[in-house]
């Protein structure tokens, strides 16, 4: 490497920048000949730093800065060579030498070229610079990923009206990269302060997409081997968590920053809807997003016994859970109760409805008194009462645990339910066996 690197001393920034390039991908490909996984050692990361990042070797260095033409060239530069690299392996390894965090001052550098690279692959519809993003969120500290996931939102939704139909068109080209995006800006907006919000271009970005495939948000999911253990503080399989966090959220979200006083001490006036008519009414927009993760959470059963995972998967962590009603509470606190009741109504409701499917799928693995102790400080809900008051029956899946929550299929004592010995009541029929929600039809396609 040493060879390597007095030659391209010898160039100007952007030629030693595409040297760099030829040379790594001319190393990574004999190394994958004899390793199907090549450890990248600190040399080539070295080069990278150097010649790419322009972060000097030396100590004391002032480091070099590309102008912005010069940074456009070499955008263009690596978006070709993603592109024109046919082998998967290549071009993951590659990728993942230049832009995998390395605790170091060139970790800024590193950041920034990575969001205008994958902002241009949109732009441009780069298919590989997509593809190994979305690797790349996978297996990167979820820090990092919402760093990403920021520049992104910025670029198509907030500094250019109407530029978010070139980033909602990559959703055929690239499904997971949307699902992987999806998921890092579930966790970069979680709604706990108005600037947290998810922007309305981006939700109704999301929504469109998940109504055109539910499937969309499994993707992860369902190519990915499980680990035993998942790592901690990492993005999750599924944006399933974070998307029930916007859906729970958001009535009480917007109720507080209508209400949020101005400097002069008044209180903000009520916010004009939209323009664009009702298609882009938030509040219909979070609904049709909660029905449509019902309905994902409804087709996980089906995934999870396929991969033997019933019972002993979580997709919904009840950790994550936890903060979640935690934060419901707070705002409930927050808001006059008289004022918002429709609000806190709503979001209960929500709330309710999405850990009584989510429990009866197996996406969420928890018992009924950790659901009762959970919400016992909520405000009063009927449906949530009706939830975590629920009967136990005996799961027909025998990998569940005893006093796992089961299947809600019967309904609750003191409502008419069968009693326990039909036999002795030959005219009593029995309770239907169908799922929850059940006959409710979705598109169910499968996604190339």
């Amino acid at each position: 490497m040493s060879d390597i690197r007095h030659s391209l001393l010898r160039r100007d920034a952007l030629s030693a920048a595409k040297e760099v390039l030829y040379h790594l991908d001319i190393y990574f490909s004999s190394q994958l000949q004899s390793a199907p996984l090549p450890i990248v050692d600190k040399g080539p990361v070295e080069l990278l730093e150097e010649f790419v990042f322009q972060v000097p070797k030396e100590r004391g260095a002032q480091p070099k800065r590309l102008n912005s033409l010069q940074e456009l060239q070499l955008l263009e530069i690596m978006c070709n060579y993603f592109q024109e690299q046919t082998k998967d392996s290549v071009r993951q390894i590659i990728f993942s030498s230049l832009f995998s965090p390395q605790g170091n001052k060139a970790d800024d550098s590193r950041m920034s070229l990575l969001g205008k690279l994958v902002s241009m692959a949109v732009a441009v519809c780069r298919i590989p610079v997509l593809e190994c993003a979305a690797s790349w969120l996978q297996r990167t500290p979820v820090v990092y990923c919402v760093r990403l996931a920021r520049a992104l939102v910025d670029d198509y939704c907030c500094l250019v009206p109407g530029s978010v139909q070139t980033l909602k068109q990559i959703f055929s080209a690239s499904p997971r990269f949307c699902c992987q995006f999806i998921t890092s800006v579930t966790a970069l907006y979680d709604l706990s302060s108005d600037d947290l919000i998810p922007p309305l271009d981006l939700l109704e970005m999301i929504v469109s997409w998940i109504l055109e495939d539910p499937r969309l948000i499994l993707i992860t999911f369902l190519n990915t081997p499980i680990a035993a253990n998942l790592p901690i503080g990492f993005l999750e399989l599924t944006p399933l968590t974070g998307l029930i966090r916007w859906c729970v959220k958001a009535p009480l979200a917007h109720k507080r920053k209508k209400k949020t006083p101005l400097a002069n001490g008044h209180v903000a006036a009520k916010v004009p809807k939209a323009l664009g008519g009702a298609d882009r009414d938030p509040h219909l927009l979070y609904s049709k997003l909660h029905l449509s993760v019902l309905q994902v959470l409804l087709m996980l059963q089906v995934h999870l016994t396929e991969k033997n995972l019933y019972g002993r998967l979580g997709l919904v962590l009840f950790d994550h859970m936890v903060p979640l009603v935690e934060e419901v509470n707070r705002l409930a606190d927050e808001l006059n109760p008289l004022n918002a009741s429709q609000e806190i109504e709503l979001a209960l409701d929500r709330l309710a409805q999405a850990l009584q499917v989510a429990m009866a799928s197996g996406a969420l693995l928890c018992t009924r008194d950790d659901l009762r102790t959970l919400c016992s400080r909520l405000p009063h809900n009927n449906l949530l009462q009706l939830v975590i008051s629920g009967p136990v029956q005996q799961s027909p899946h025998t990998a569940l645990p005893p006093g796992f929550y089961p299947h809600i299929h019967t309904p609750p004592l003191g409502y008419g339910a069968v009693p326990a010995h039909p036999a002795a009541h030959p005219a009593l029929p029995t309770h239907p066996g169908h799922t929850f929600i059940s006959g409710m039809t979705f598109p169910f396609r499968p996604i190339h």
